[in-house]
């Protein structure tokens, strides 16, 4: 899961826009030459990939309902490149963990989130928890205090073959999702890279 992030090149304009709105941008195809306009892609889905805030929180206020996050893979592994993106060197102890963001009641996954975490540069007390699978990376940053800052790197569309479409479902698809993947920051060093993936279909 990590080999996507091998061949960002450090100093590699992003493929997102920073600003809010910009006229006729379209959000590349992993792998194809066709582009999704901006304008197509639901309008709360549209917010989600470009906001900087806590997506648990918008999911519940949209599907109106609890949404636990659920960890489905975690462990310390070292890279085996580097990844210019978290300033990580080859050799170097990162923790990967995959979430699966579901209703507690409809037992939905609404989304998917893939993590690289730097051990040395987040504090003990929120790796301990981070390792519990207590809670989102989001909300245990707002809920220790930390001085974060989130920056959107990349918005993209792909077909991903192993998300959970529903829970207890033997059926696997490879689903259009859309992704987005953002650097946080704490104490001014690069910290944490997340991917979120979404389902277009559930948001259309």
């Amino acid at each position: 899961m990590i080999e996507p992030y091998y061949c960002k090149p450090k100093n590699e304009q992003t493929l997102f826009k920073k600003e809010g709105f910009v006229k006729d941008w379209s959000i590349p195809q992993r792998g194809q030459e066709s582009k999704l306009p901006m304008e197509d892609v639901p309008p709360f889905l549209r917010t989600l990939l470009v906001t900087d805030g806590t997506v648990t929180k918008s999911l519940e206020a949209y599907f109106w309902e609890p949404v636990n996050v659920v960890p489905t893979d975690q462990g310390l592994r070292k890279a085996e490149y580097d990844v210019p993106w978290l300033k990580v060197s080859h050799g170097e102890d990162v923790l990967t963990r995959e979430v699966k963001l579901q209703g507690a009641t409809s037992h939905q996954v609404y989304a998917t989130a893939f993590s690289i975490i730097r051990p040395r540069i987040i504090p003990a007390f929120f790796r301990q928890r981070l390792l519990r699978g207590e809670i989102g990376i989001g909300m245990l940053i707002r809920d220790s205090g930390m001085e974060s800052y989130r920056e959107v790197l990349e918005i993209g569309l792909e077909k991903f073959p192993t998300f959970h479409y529903q829970e207890g479902s033997d059926k696997m698809q490879k689903l259009n999702v859309l992704f987005r993947t953002y650097r946080i920051v704490l104490g001014g060093q690069p910290a944490i890279l997340i991917t979120e993936r979404f389902p277009k279909a559930l948001f259309e």
